[in-house]
């Protein structure tokens, strides 16, 4: 359960080793969270990552396989981090790929794989960790969304479905859940400087995993359902989701 201050001592992670999982986690184990369970696609590679978070507070830090892409390992990690937490009080999902815009026009199979890894994957893992939710009556589920879905630019427009898709999902289910004592947090970075955007020219606004692990954690707090990543781009997209279209095809163009 949340401690006396709401904050939650449990955690799972799925995506475990996505920059800004764990600099949430590290922000929540500096507060109260103490035991985590980190479930990836590559065990091995969380060695990093576990040893921040017990850096930053966590009494206990388990890895457990799991692949986003594999729907038999999605209950198999929330089995195994039941098995190490008891109840849990928060799950994160944090997986995702963001893929060439480029790539997917010349290979559709390649964009539809894409999707089903962040639209897909992430509706097969929101309703098992729902379930799991109403059996405990409580719990808090933080998806990681993307401004990009909030309206689609030319550049990337099937990542941002993808997103998109995830972010009705993630608020819809919020909805469901409001009756069994737990609730949803989606999340809308805009870009993050992080391994997935190495390269890459930063968009305005640009923000770090650790600046959203801030966010994320003041949300929590307050009692937020949506939180932006900077805060300002709330009112940047709340212009420009309203732009008529043939001038936002000139203003999001490269």
């Amino acid at each position: 359960m949340n401690d006396a201050v709401g904050s939650p001592q449990t955690a799972l992670v799925l995506g475990g080793t996505s920059e800004i999982a764990v600099a949430t986690m590290a922000a929540l184990a500096a507060r109260r969270c103490r035991r985590i369970v980190l479930a990836c696609r590559e065990p091995a590679s969380a060695t990093s990552a576990v040893e921040q978070l017990r850096a930053a507070g966590a009494e206990s830090v388990e890895v457990v396989a799991f692949d986003a892409d594999d729907t038999a390992t999605h209950d198999a990690a929330i089995s195994a981090a039941v098995e190490h937490l008891g109840d849990i009080d928060l799950v994160l999902l944090a997986f995702g790929v963001l893929g060439d815009q480029a790539t997917f026009d010349a290979d559709p199979d390649a964009a539809v794989a894409a999707v089903a890894t962040n639209f897909g994957a992430g509706v097969s893992c929101g309703l098992r960790v729902a379930n799991l939710f109403r059996r405990q009556g409580h719990g808090t589920l933080v998806v990681l969304s993307s401004v990009a879905g909030v309206r689609a630019r030319r550049d990337n427009y099937v990542y941002g479905a993808s997103k998109a898709g995830l972010d009705a999902f993630a608020q819809g289910l919020g909805d469901a859940l409001a009756d069994a004592g737990a609730r949803v947090v989606v999340v809308r970075p805009g870009f993050v400087h992080s391994r997935m955007t190495a390269g890459m020219a930063a968009a305005p606004f640009a923000t770090t995993p650790d600046a959203v692990a801030e966010r994320i954690v003041r949300g929590l707090e307050s009692g937020a359902e949506i939180v932006w990543a900077p805060a300002m781009l709330r009112w940047v997209f709340a212009v420009l989701g309203r732009l008529p279209r043939g001038l936002w095809r000139r203003v999001s163009a490269r």
